[in-house]
């Protein structure tokens, strides 16, 4: 009874929190919270303790990145870079397998010195030792299987330094979110680059971070009616067949 009363309570609380959100668009996640601007307020500490040499104040062509030939890739904590995301992937197997065997023994006492035919009658009504033992046996099995898959993805998202590791390394991470009316999709990614691997758009490819999280989904009206309900998720786990 107790059991049934709080699974109640669960269930009319969660079903609270649903109807709450009827006739709403999903909440936009705060911009003023999470990593990235995090590393943009806090630029962390310097990666050269020494003293830079003074730039040339008569030259018409500095290194500054703020100059033409300056040099804007990404480098430092809490700057931004553009991720390109173009996912084409395409694979197809096929599995079959197939195995038989099939095997007979028999055993049998026709004629020894008489003594089958004098032992056939003490056999029950049917039964004699011509043939004593008689076995066969047969089993085969077959299997078939065969994987299809085709995902195309292209997407593009401004990422920001969060962290400059001590070999150089960047650890990346950007998030994007876009509402359309009632539906909310949600683009993550992160990971780690290497600085020579950023070009010179200050953009870098997927295939080039490591350790890649892209993670493209959404919350909304139409993401919650492609959903099972939670009593049937919870029906697939738990029955048997």
């Amino acid at each position: 009874m107790i059991r049934s009363v709080a699974m109640a309570a669960c269930l009319f609380i969660t079903a609270c929190g649903r109807i709450a959100d009827v006739g709403r668009p999903p909440d936009l996640s705060p911009v003023v919270r999470g990593p990235e601007v995090s590393a943009m307020t806090s630029p962390g500490l310097p990666r050269t303790l020494g003293r830079e040499a003074p730039l040339q104040r008569a030259s018409l062509w500095t290194g500054a990145r703020g100059s033409l030939l300056g040099d804007r890739r990404a480098s430092n904590r809490g700057d931004i870079l553009t991720v390109v995301i173009e996912i084409d992937d395409q694979a197809e197997m096929s599995n079959s397998s197939q195995r038989s065997r099939g095997g007979s023994e028999s055993l049998g006492l026709p004629s020894f010195f008489g003594l089958p035919q004098s032992l056939d009658k003490g056999l029950p009504e049917g039964a004699q030792l011509a043939d004593a033992v008689s076995t066969s046996s047969s089993s085969s099995s077959s299997g078939d299987g065969s994987v299809s898959r085709n995902e195309r993805l292209e997407l593009r998202i401004a990422a920001t330094v969060v962290d400059v590791l001590r070999n150089g390394v960047l650890q990346i991470e950007g998030t994007q979110e876009v509402r359309v009316n009632f539906e909310l999709r949600e683009l993550v990614v992160t990971g780690f680059v290497r600085p020579e691997d950023i070009s010179r758009q200050n953009q870098i490819t997927y295939d080039k971070i490591a350790a890649a999280r892209i993670s493209y989904g959404g919350r909304g009206q139409i993401t919650d009616v492609q959903q099972p309900r939670y009593g049937q998720q919870i029906a697939d786990i738990v029955l048997p067949f």
